[in-house]
């Protein structure tokens, strides 16, 4: 799954690359913390906004449902309650981070940064919602990484769940946009953390 991911390019870099206006947070971001980051939705394919992670559905008591949002699986995206209404979008990043098990029960463990072979910034598969607070009123757009079997290398690096962020070509991200079947970019570079 993931859970830890990086946007470190410029907002000028960023705008370059996806032909768009607007602001975006960069950094090093936990999903369990629920950061916002830079989203490109589908009904504002030209602006950038910053997005919390972990989708909130509009139907959604509370903000609690959140930390077991940050991610939905490719497959059963249209069955699940929290996705099967949510809209698209695309979570920029230049890298993402998994732990490779060296053992068994997983006590000894190897970070890696993967990025794509050219280190530029890509786009993850999204999915986003609105909710607004029932208490104060306020209005959060949320939004979860969409996740697919793990190939190539991820899956000998994330070899427990074998998953892995569905990572879109950049020939196919208007495609995802406008509710299209795409294929997941499997071209990555692992460089190990200390």
């Amino acid at each position: 799954m993931c859970f830890h991911f990086q946007q470190t390019k410029s907002i000028a870099e960023i705008q370059q690359r996806f032909q768009v206006v607007g602001e975006g947070n960069g950094g090093i971001f936990n999903g369990f913390q629920h950061p916002q980051t830079p989203v490109i939705t589908n009904l504002s394919p030209q602006r950038l906004q910053n997005f919390s992670w972990g989708i909130i559905p509009h139907w959604s008591r509370d903000h609690k449902i959140r930390k077991y949002t940050l991610n939905a699986k490719l497959e059963t995206i249209n069955e699940k309650p929290s996705f099967r209404t949510a809209k698209r979008c695309l979570v920029l990043a230049d890298g993402f981070f998994e732990w490779q098990w060296l053992d068994v029960k997983g006590k000894q463990k190897q970070k890696y940064l993967i990025t794509n072979t050219a280190q530029e910034v890509f786009a993850f598969a999204g999915l986003w919602d609105e909710w607004v607070d029932q208490q104060s009123g306020e209005l959060f757009y949320t939004y979860a990484i969409v996740t697919t079997e793990a190939q190539g290398i991820m899956r000998e690096i994330h070899n427990t769940k074998l998953r892995m962020p569905f990572v879109l070509k950049p020939d196919e991200e208007k495609e995802w946009l406008q509710g299209g079947n795409v294929s997941p970019f499997t071209n990555f570079l692992a460089q190990p953390v200390q």
